[in-house]
């Protein structure tokens, strides 16, 4: 945010010099010289600068009524874009540190010990569709691997592997689309997005067998390029489902948040199951910040967040799905607000994807595409896409998205891989065993569905006890 206004103030700066070494130089009879009487000196006149105070200040007043047209503009109709880096996310710089060095420090004090997988198997984000014209290539790390995305000419979109299996030349930089395929920009040689196979060698006759790149499984849907991952390299036994009112248009692209956070991709989406923190680290509004050492100030006491959640997975034929229901309702002063009273499906679909679903009867429909994706083995792109009713205003969704996004700074000061020393917890194994807490053993047996068959090998989950119909699980 810092950034973001320094940036804006550089901008105005520069739109200001510029109108005012305009208003200056241009030598025209300006009819604002009237304002000041035209009694200029002689040395004005010499230099050709008469009625250039005039000119200057109305060219100020230009520049300025610009910006604020242009900062008008993006508040209320353009989407809303807020990208954060690691070191922005959670962290808190104490003595004269920067945010930078405590991320930092704080990844380098860590003491992973014994880790579920960190690459579950299941649909990740790589990308949002209108990041990616026909013609277009991107290049993305995710699952620790550097892919090209592309689209070909007929609008299709692929996922290879980025590096050239001749010398290694990175496709993704300089590359280019021919048809439906990929141009190495060293050789020439060309891959195709279907099955990554090599097309064309301008400087030979065949094309050898061995000469292909890995072609990511990948689907587009939603808005969205995903890519599935299998650590065996099985085929999917699901899809992403399409929602219709994204893709008949009646639900339109609003903004997207995405925020780098340091953290195993399973505690993200722990916190739809943990619903004991909601009730404390929600309750305050808003307006109260992230910083958690401000949050619960009695400056802002005077607005509470009430919510009512339940959790539960689902069964066949949709086993790798889980749904969260969430009631909210404000209060201001001690008075409840019906107006603002909003219920929220939250359904998770495998491990990276996630639909939360607005239905409101005033503010409208509408839908966040919450995405988590593994950047490298504790590194997560946790994305937020919202599309919304196209005939509701912009300013809706766009304050519906940054009100979520706000939450999302407060994840890595809470998560145990972060700040607990391996011999303080095994990962997280400790905190998922507090029966305090049945949802979140519930949560962890769902979830270890998308995890590799040797990973099962290793738990020993013994279901000793149901109370209304909650299940408590101890591992052994």
């Amino acid at each position: 945010m810092e950034g973001q206004s320094m940036s804006l103030l550089g901008k105005m700066m520069a739109v200001i010099g510029i109108s005012v070494v305009a208003g200056l130089i241009v030598h025209v009879r300006d009819p604002l010289d009237s304002i000041l009487g035209g009694g200029y000196p002689e040395l004005w006149r010499k230099a050709g600068l008469v009625g250039a105070p005039a000119r200057a200040v109305a060219c100020i007043f230009a520049g300025v009524s610009l910006l604020a047209m242009g900062w008008l503009y993006r508040l209320l109709f353009a989407p809303l874009e807020l990208l954060r880096t690691p070191d922005e996310v959670g962290y808190i710089a104490e003595d004269g540190r920067s945010r930078a060095q405590a991320a930092n420090e704080v990844r380098r004090r860590r003491k992973t010990g014994e880790l579920p997988p960190v690459y579950p198997n299941g649909w990740y984000r790589v990308l949002d569709s209108h990041m990616l014209e026909r013609g277009d290539v991107k290049n993305v790390t995710v699952l620790g691997e550097q892919v090209a995305v592309f689209r070909g000419t007929e609008g299709k979109a692929y996922v290879v592997d980025a590096y050239c299996p001749h010398l290694g030349a990175n496709l993704a930089v300089g590359g280019r689309v021919v048809g439906q395929s990929i141009e190495c920009p060293f050789h020439g040689w060309q891959f195709r997005g279907e099955d990554g196979k090599c097309v064309r060698i301008p400087y030979a006759e065949k094309v050898p067998e061995f000469a292909k790149v890995r072609c990511w499984r990948s689907m587009e849907t939603n808005g969205q390029v995903l890519v599935w991952f299998h650590c065996d390299g099985e085929e999917p036994g699901w899809t992403v489902p399409e929602q219709g009112e994204i893709t008949r248009g009646e639900w339109v692209y609003r903004g997207r948040t995405e925020h780098f956070i340091n953290a195993h991709i399973e505690e993200i989406p722990e916190n739809a199951a943990d619903i004991a923190h909601l009730a404390h680290l929600h309750t305050p509004g808003i307006v109260s910040g992230v910083d958690l050492r401000y949050t619960n100030s009695k400056t802002w006491e005077f607005v509470r967040h009430d919510w009512k959640v339940q959790w539960e997975a689902e069964s066949e034929p949709t086993k790798h799905c889980s749904q969260m229901l969430v009631k909210h309702a404000l209060t201001v002063f001690g008075r409840h607000w019906p107006l603002l009273d909003m219920d929220v499906v939250a359904r998770q679909v495998g491990p990276g994807v996630v639909f939360l679903l607005f239905d409101h009867s005033f503010l409208g429909r509408g839908v966040i595409m919450h995405c988590v994706t593994p950047v490298e083995p504790l590194l997560q792109c946790v994305s937020h896409t919202i599309f919304y009713q196209s005939n509701i205003p912009p300013l809706v969704p766009k304050f519906i998205l940054r009100a979520e996004c706000i939450q999302v700074p407060c994840i890595p000061t809470m998560l145990p891989s972060l700040l607990l020393p391996s011999d303080s917890r095994t990962h997280v194994v400790t905190h998922r065993n507090c029966t305090v807490q049945p949802m979140i053993k519930l949560f962890s047996m769902w979830y270890i569905i998308f995890q590799n068959h040797e990973y099962h090998a290793c738990q020993f989950i013994h279901i000793i006890s149901i109370l209304n119909n909650i299940k408590f699980i101890i591992i052994w």
